[in-house]
């Protein structure tokens, strides 16, 4: 049990996190800050419907406008606006992804990181240092240069990313051919502009948060962690951290959503087949399960020690137990005869080789591969749809019935 004086560092250290209203990887920064004054959020993230409905609509809605008034909502170009599928899904699902994978990823992360204290990994004399990286952590996510530059970031080179990289490069309704060559469009010029700039920005801030994340673990990895040799969490108690991996799950789906809005763009438009973004596609998923799985890893050196020492205790343990057994049931040599029946010996003996077996079982991860198969499944899901694009509708449906049936 910690004494009076732990508990009071304790609680010293939950008020040095809790100064800011808790620690968190999201509030804070110019963005929030302008949130809170155009009351597109209330402390701390509240109205998130109205913030992500706000920032989709005025990133979605000019350009079916300027569409419309100039005739490429449903034709005149190879591509109208109606039926670029990207645009869509760009603006109405994965931009309102980030946007709630705020709220999310700050619930969760909160909890995450208290557990460091809830469990005793931190010790008493370490709670001082381990604040410190709390709010130097919040002190850079306060960061008005980044977000300055960040914004700079995204008029200029990811511009030009986009433009050379990423672009159709077939007529659209936002860029249109004519006898002196290509060049915006009304709606074009809102959507280079303001609509693409506007989710890049979004979406590289959430790679900020979980540089982060990274460097709040990493500086805490090297602190003398305190782990639970026996926790059941098979992890030194530190499964815990496994969570993280859930937090940040919206913002990964987001990725693979806006992906498959590319990929069915290309098909639809350019005459590509799903084939051909194979390896984007694996790639793709590879990255973003190593994107949260990695931070996770810089504790693998506390976990491999935790599971050396703790084999070896328990296995001194075991021996001594296993011995003074052999002695009293195999050998006889008690000073009094005991009747087998009815004695527990043996089903604590069944009970220590579970024991053992739970701590050789012991990770060197603090997450299993269960939150793996998982994750990957639910990042898959925006991308199943576009297997309608090899096997036709019918055939599929056919599929269907007759396994119902």
């Amino acid at each position: 049990m910690p004494t009076k004086e732990e508990l009071g560092e304790l609680d010293l250290s939950h008020d040095l996190i809790e100064e800011d209203g808790d620690f968190s990887l999201v509030l804070g920064g110019p963005l929030y800050n302008l949130y809170l004054r155009t009351r597109l959020s209330t402390p701390p993230l509240g109205l998130v419907h109205r913030r992500a409905m706000i920032l989709s609509l005025a990133c979605w809605l000019p350009l079916l406008l300027l569409s419309l008034s100039q005739g490429h909502a449903l034709r005149g170009v190879p591509v109208p606006f109606l039926l670029d599928v990207e645009v869509h899904i760009r603006f109405l699902a994965a931009l309102p992804l980030l946007v709630v994978a705020e709220l999310i990823a700050h619930k969760r992360i909160v909890i995450v990181v208290r557990q460091f204290l809830e469990r005793h990994i931190i010790a008493p004399e370490d709670r001082a240092r381990f604040a410190e990286i709390i709010s130097s952590t919040m002190r850079l996510r306060n960061s008005v240069l980044f977000e300055a530059v960040l914004l700079v970031f995204c008029f200029t080179l990811g511009q030009w990313v986009w433009k050379e990289q990423l672009a159709l490069k077939i007529p659209t309704w936002y860029e249109v051919s004519s006898g002196e060559g290509s060049h915006l469009t009304a709606a074009g010029y809102w959507y280079e502009f303001l609509s693409l700039p506007v989710f890049r920005f979004i979406l590289f801030r959430w790679y900020f948060r979980l540089f982060l994340w990274y460097q709040l673990l990493w500086r805490v990895r090297a602190l003398p962690l305190h782990l639970n040799l026996y926790h059941p969490d098979r992890a030194g108690g530190l499964g815990f951290l496994s969570a993280s991996i859930f937090a940040f799950t919206p913002v990964l789906l987001a990725h693979t959503t806006f992906l498959a809005g590319f990929i069915g763009d290309r098909i639809w438009h350019a005459g590509a087949t799903l084939l051909t973004f194979r390896m984007e596609v694996i790639g793709s998923l590879l990255f973003l399960l190593l994107l949260v799985l990695t931070p996770l890893s810089f504790f693998v050196v506390h976990l491999e020690k935790a599971q050396r020492v703790a084999g070896r205790e328990y296995g001194i343990l075991a021996s001594d137990y296993v011995n003074d057994f052999r002695k009293k049931w195999v050998q006889h040599t008690s000073v009094e005869a005991e009747p087998l029946l009815g004695t527990p010996d043996i089903q604590s003996l069944a009970d220590l080789g579970n024991a053992f077996k739970s701590i050789s079982d012991m990770h060197v991860l603090p997450f299993g591969k269960d939150a793996v198969v998982r994750l990957s499944g639910i990042l898959i899901i925006p991308l199943l749809p576009l297997a309608l694009t090899m096997v036709p509708l019918k055939q599929i449906v056919d599929w269907l019935i007759k396994l119902a049936f």
